[in-house]
């Protein structure tokens, strides 16, 4: 889907402090949201082994939905859809990928993973994204994905006091390329957490986006994290 420009007007005389330009992208934003950060892999979770090892260091572009000014060559096609309401974009074109994340959340360091925002008050309440290098090109390379699905969720996912549910597995193609979203639930002796995982392949990358919060909760913001989880668009880099 492509969309040659999209303007939004706003009186501004610091337009070049709010300029990100990269391959031809223009892109006019409020500066709380242009960082530059870097990830170190380390194990925090156990799905943490699924990122790079070593840091990156890469610009990140958060765009919401209030006054901007924006004009885009190539379109994305995250934005192309239109941003949902009370939802921000967040989009890496170093690293390859997009997706939405609540607007009221906001970015925090989460060892071993490239990006993730949280709840301001709810800190389980979150979404991350993690990579790791593959020379497999579509997640069905990786085998069946109901066995794909449980090894992640049982081996990768869960620490050996929880017990783990699968609950949906869901896949669609966009562009060619194949995602996986699927729902599952851990439970501790104390606890119980519940997620969304969307899995995909690209750029010679096995990207990994999980979302999820807690189990009590989970009823009443299940809907809010699957649009999370439906987002995320894996770009050509």
């Amino acid at each position: 889907m492509a969309v040659s420009s999209l303007t939004l007007s706003f009186a501004s005389t610091a337009l070049t402090n709010r300029l990100y330009v990269r391959d031809s992208t223009y892109i006019a934003l409020s500066s709380r949201h242009i960082s530059a950060c870097s990830s170190n892999t380390s194990s925090d979770e156990a799905e943490a082994s699924l990122n790079v090892s070593g840091k990156f260091k890469r610009r990140t572009i958060a765009i919401g939905i209030g006054a901007l000014s924006l004009n885009l060559f190539p379109a994305c096609p995250l934005l192309a859809e239109g941003i949902p309401e009370n939802y921000e974009a967040f989009i890496d074109k170093i690293d390859g990928y997009s997706y939405y994340y609540p607007s009221d959340w906001r970015e925090f360091d989460f060892r071993g993973h490239d990006s993730a925002f949280k709840d301001r008050y709810l800190q389980l309440q979150n979404v991350r994204l993690s990579f790791i290098p593959t020379d497999k090109t579509d997640i069905h390379d990786l085998g069946p994905m109901e066995e794909v699905v449980l090894n992640l969720v049982r081996n990768v996912y869960s620490a050996p006091t929880q017990v783990e549910k699968i609950v949906d597995m869901q896949e669609k193609t966009i562009d060619g390329r194949t995602y996986c979203t699927f729902e599952y639930i851990l439970t501790s002796p104390n606890f119980s957490r519940a997620a969304f995982a969307t899995i995909a392949i690209g750029n010679g990358r096995y990207y990994t986006l999980i979302v999820g919060a807690n189990e009590r909760r989970w009823r009443r913001v299940r809907n809010k994290l699957k649009v999370v989880a439906d987002s995320f668009k894996v770009l050509d880099i």
